[in-house]
């Protein structure tokens, strides 16, 4: 039943940071945006920054607390906490290279 339970926790973990991640809204298009002329566009700023996704990065430290509890777990539930703990590394590495991919 133990090594069910943290199957599912592991799964529920992965479920959650892809749902963050399907849920954030998508920057335009900068191919489908109108054309303007430059001499009738307002002053603004020359660059702005980045996004800072907050729901991506809220689910980074959810993986990573939920790893750490992975890690310290009492027993091995017959090797499902290890494959638990590598499948929240590859989520957490995505999501990284997710942010990471976002420099524009």
């Amino acid at each position: 039943m133990k090594p069910r339970i943290v199957s599912l926790l592991a799964l529920a973990c992965l479920i959650l940071a892809f749902a963050f991640i399907a849920a954030a809204p998508a920057a335009p298009n900068k191919a489908n945006l109108p054309a303007t002329p430059a001499a009738s566009a307002p002053a603004t700023p020359a660059a702005t920054p980045a996004e800072k996704h907050p729901e991506i990065r809220e689910a980074l430290e959810s993986l990573r607390r939920a790893k750490a509890h992975m890690e310290h777990a009492a027993h091995d539930f017959g090797g499902h906490r290890v494959e638990a703990i590598e499948a929240t590394n590859q989520a957490i590495k995505q999501l990284e290279l997710c942010l990471k991919f976002d420099k524009d």
